[in-house]
């Protein structure tokens, strides 16, 4: 028996052991695999200061055609499809700008992505439809040309996206449409930095590419099934030993999306002090895109229903909502509404009866003033206020 037990002890220890230089060799394969990443990931093959490629249309729906982009003039290539919301909602605002700089700037509305059931007619309806909405030049790609040497090539997928051809054929910057109206001014006033907004690119597009790498190994760590079946679960306290080592290979990973949705969990679970410390900053902090507005609310609004979270980081959460609300681009787009009701759910467990109760109305507000708007949401937002109303604090 005496044996036997010492036996166990010693398989104990070397588990013990294993465990332990499982986590350190885990942990050092994840920074390898980090480090090596950042050096042997290769950009996109076009950027901001490459020549502009040629256009390849197909058909001609709306404005004048443009057979090539003539020096001292500035177009913006911008691509859209009929199934895309986000596509429609940008149209009035690229209108207006067609509108303001007509004498300076040609915008091209490509029409690429469209599911082989949508036909020829059924693209030229939709822009007949838009009518003033859409008030710039129409076409559509010829195969995928367009869609594989702009969209692809830049790395650039999503739709709605804009390209700027400035007046010597170059292209001067790519994003959203969204951000044109700050953009644009630049580029026509000839005070438009190409070289700075080159090197911002590369970087936005070195950090998202390595955040998404880090999240794979953060998953996988964690335990999760999806990934591995057989993988157990991790301690908090172990993942964010494993973040900070990133961290330091990588400090501008800190607030990134992926890195901040394991860390704020974790620290929500382990140190609610250093989560709050950490959900102040992430909020205000962009990376490669805004700041994880949603990721730190989200958090906050479902460990407050798990645990007895403090005043501080409920009032946070809160702010995170506003935050996240003040920087919607297309309001029709997203359910705001939802948003003030989750805020509201923050304020009351910060005690806060008063804001909580003015989030809800907000919420009913907002809600009834969409179309078709859900009568079971209204239901719940308004059975929620009468219990805010009723409920001391």
């Amino acid at each position: 028996m005496a044996l036997k037990h010492q036996v166990v002890m010693l398989n104990k220890k070397m588990l013990c052991i294993i465990i332990r230089m499982n986590f350190q060799l885990l942990l050092l394969l994840c920074i390898i695999t980090v480090v090596a990443f950042a050096q042997d990931e290769k950009p996109p093959l076009l950027s901001i200061r490459d020549p502009a490629p040629p256009l390849r249309v197909k058909e001609w729906l709306k404005g004048e055609p443009v057979q090539r982009f003539e020096k001292g003039r500035i177009y913006i290539v911008e691509f859209w499809a009929t199934w895309c919301a986000p596509c429609k909602a940008a149209m009035p605002h690229l209108s207006d700008l067609a509108h303001q700089y007509k004498d300076r700037v040609t915008i091209i509305g490509m029409d690429v992505m469209e599911k082989k059931a949508t036909t020829m007619e059924k693209i030229k309806a939709f822009v007949d439809s838009m009518g003033y909405r859409m008030d710039y030049t129409v076409a559509v790609e010829d195969s995928n040309f367009m869609e594989r040497n702009w969209l692809d090539a830049s790395g650039e997928r999503g739709i709605p996206k804009s390209f700027v051809v400035n007046a010597d054929g170059i292209l001067a910057w790519m994003g959203h449409p969204h951000k044109l109206n700050i953009i644009l001014p630049q580029i026509v006033n000839n005070t438009w930095d190409i070289k700075r907004a080159f090197v911002q690119q590369n970087s936005n597009r070195y950090l998202a590419a390595l955040d998404d790498s880090v999240s794979y190994e953060l998953r996988y760590y964690r335990g999760d099934r999806r990934l591995n079946p057989n993988t157990p679960l991790r301690s908090d306290s172990d993942l964010l030993a494993m973040i900070d080592e990133i961290v330091k290979k990588e400090p501008k990973l800190k607030y990134t999306p992926h890195i901040a949705f394991y860390t704020i969990g974790a620290l929500l679970e382990t140190d609610l002090q250093k989560a709050y410390e950490y959900g102040k900053v992430a909020i205000v902090t962009p990376t490669y895109q805004e700041p994880v507005y949603h990721i730190i609310s989200d958090a906050i609004t479902f460990y407050s229903t798990k645990l007895r979270l403090p005043v501080e980081i409920c009032r946070l959460g809160a702010q995170a909502y506003q935050a996240e609300i003040d920087s919607v681009i297309y309001p029709e787009l997203i359910n705001v509404p939802k948003l003030y009701y989750n805020m509201a759910g923050c304020y009351w467990f910060a005690g806060d009866k008063a804001k909580a109760i003015e989030a809800l109305q907000t919420a009913i507000k907002m809600l009834k003033g969409k179309k078709n708007f859900s009568k079971a949401d209204l239901a719940v937002y308004k059975s929620r206020l009468q219990q805010y109303k009723k409920k001391p604090q």
